[in-house]
């Protein structure tokens, strides 16, 4: 093989391993990218900044937007799951808290994991979750129930043309991916 052949052959070598490093790097990027823009643009119900209310937050009393509640049963999870209330009117500026429940249906331990969605997907810059079951994975043992909480207010900036929004959340059954000693205490 003639020198210039290789000399080209080993630049060629050295460009290719600087893109498969780069494609690298880059695939362990995405998820944090993937969670700013989700908490940017509030898609997969990420919403961004505030999770405490403002000590000089204003109740806006002048404004009533009506929130309804959404529980989607997973078809492959044996649970019962339903919000407390159906929806509310709501002021933007107050602290509002309902609650969500939930019942193992099975003979065996599980750990749930709740995913929110809002709707309409831009409100969701203003919707502020300050407590949530959604944050945390939910161990169940069998046949458990329990109420878990959600604490929420709207910003006084929320757009004065939408007067409704909806908030759902689907549970996913993430016990294969968790350690089982959070159910059984083991």
């Amino acid at each position: 093989m003639s020198e210039q052949l290789r000399a080209k052959n080993k630049k060629t070598l050295s460009r290719l391993l600087l893109v498969v490093v780069g494609m690298v790097g880059f695939a362990f990027a995405l998820v944090p990218l993937y969670n700013v823009f989700c908490s940017i643009t509030g898609i997969n119900g990420k919403t961004a900044g505030k999770t405490t209310a403002s000590v000089n937050m204003q109740q806006d009393s002048s404004r009533t937007i009506r929130l309804e509640f959404l529980a989607m049963e997973n078809t492959e999870i044996k649970a019962t799951f339903h919000p407390r209330k159906s929806g509310l009117d709501i002021n933007p500026g107050k602290i509002y808290s309902t609650d969500f429940y939930v019942k193992n249906n099975t003979d065996k331990a599980i750990v749930l994991q709740a995913i929110p969605s809002i709707s309409p997907g831009q409100v969701a810059l203003y919707l502020h979750k300050t407590e949530c079951f959604c944050f945390n994975q939910q161990p169940l043992k069998p046949g458990e129930e329990k109420w878990m909480p959600l604490r929420f207010f709207l910003d006084t900036e929320f757009p004065e043309d939408i007067k409704e929004l909806t908030l759902q959340y689907t549970l996913f059954d993430v016990t294969p991916t968790t350690a089982m000693s959070t159910v059984t205490g083991k």
